[in-house]
C-alpha cells in the first residue's frame, strides 16, 4: 500500500511556489499535482517574470527550468543568492543526469527533479524545501525581534 505524502504546511502556513518554466504542459501538470493542497503555485515563462513575481510575492521554494534561454538555473541562484531569505531552488529537467545534480548541489541549489514530473518525487521535493525555507524564514524573523544588547 503506498503511503500518502506528508505535505508541508504548518497551520496557517500555505506553501508558495514559483515554477519558471517555458513549457505550458509542465505548468499544466504542477497545478494538477497540488491542485488538492493548500499550495499556491505562481508561473513564470522566464527568468525576467520570475523576478517580478518575486518582487511581488513571498515565494518559498522556486522550480526552475535549466534551460530558460537566453538564460539558464544558475542565473536564477545568481539573482536572487544576494536576498537574506532567498527561497530554495529546486532545478527540473528531462535530462537529470548525475553531472546536473553535481553542479546543482555545488552552486546551491536544494534539489533537482527530472520530468515528466512524478507527484510523490514534486510533492517530497518541494516539501522538503518548503520547510527548509521555513525554518530560515522563522529564524531569521526571530534574530530580527531579539533586543540588541547595550
Amino acid at each position: 500500500m503506498v503511503q500518502p505524502i506528508e505535505i508541508a504546511a504548518d497551520s496557517g502556513n500555505t506553501v508558495t511556489v514559483l515554477s519558471v518554466t517555458p513549457y505550458e504542459e509542465d505548468q499544466s501538470l504542477l497545478e494538477n499535482i497540488i491542485r488538492h493542497s493548500r499550495w499556491r503555485l505562481y508561473r513564470a515563462d522566464r527568468l525576467h517574470s520570475a523576478l517580478t513575481v518575486l518582487r511581488q510575492h513571498e515565494v518559498g521554494v522556486i522550480l526552475s527550468e535549466d534551460a530558460l534561454r537566453p538564460h539558464s538555473w544558475t542565473d536564477m541562484l545568481d539573482v536572487i543568492h544576494h536576498q537574506a531569505d532567498a527561497p530554495a531552488v529546486i532545478v527540473t529537467s528531462r535530462l537529470a543526469d548525475d553531472r546536473l545534480w553535481a553542479d546543482a548541489l555545488r552552486f546551491g541549489a536544494y534539489d533537482v527533479l527530472s520530468k515528466p514530473f512524478k507527484a510523490d518525487e514534486v510533492l517530497r521535493a518541494v516539501s522538503s524545501a518548503w520547510r527548509n525555507w521555513h525554518d530560515r524564514h522563522e529564524n531569521a524573523i526571530g534574530l530580527e525581534r531579539v533586543p540588541k544588547a547595550n
